[in-house]
């Protein structure tokens, strides 16, 4: 885990450290295993491209994953607070998820809630051996009992606001971290 370079008032994370993370998230993976049996899910929007970059990234070194994406938004907690209509995707799990280590990857981690879901929609997919949790941001301020088994980046509390930008998304790669005043 590292910390994010920048002045004390916007921080950013870069294309390049973002691909190093990602690097690393393989490496982990594969760190006592051969990979087999293995799938990456991602959560949509941000958390899918991340995925889509780790299986090519565990491709490289030889590891074929299976890959997802997985829609959260009728799992949600607050789906009745929300007050509007969640703009819908279809979730892609083309596989049973039974007996599988899957890797869920999403881009920021704050209250635990969006994992919580995502934990509910992957088991009507079956019943995976494992399910480990890779983030690129890690925010702290947890609501449930969930870490991530990897954090490519952990911030202090006195984060405000965290955008993350990727090529697939916005075009480019980036993380625009805004501190408390």
């Amino acid at each position: 885990m590292t910390q994010p370079t920048g002045s004390k008032d916007m921080a950013s994370i870069d294309a390049a450290q973002i691909e190093t993370a990602i690097a690393a998230w393989a490496d982990a993976i594969l760190a006592g295993s051969d990979g087999h049996g293995l799938a990456v899910v991602g959560l949509i929007s941000h958390g899918d491209a991340l995925a889509r970059r780790l299986v090519a990234a565990l491709a490289a070194r030889g590891c074929e994953a299976r890959y997802g994406a997985l829609d959260i938004s009728l799992y949600r907690d607050d789906f009745d607070a929300l007050g509007h209509k969640p703009a819908l995707r279809s979730s892609h799990l083309p596989f049973s998820t039974d007996g599988l280590r899957l890797v869920l990857v999403d881009d920021v981690l704050h209250t635990g809630r969006t994992v919580r879901a995502a934990l509910n929609a992957l088991f009507d997919y079956g019943r995976p051996a494992s399910v480990e949790l890779h983030c690129l941001v890690d925010r702290g301020g947890r609501e449930l009992p969930i870490e991530p088994r990897h954090a490519a980046f952990t911030l202090p509390p006195t984060v405000a606001d965290v955008r993350v930008h990727l090529a697939e998304c916005e075009g480019e790669d980036a993380v625009i971290i805004r501190e408390n005043d």
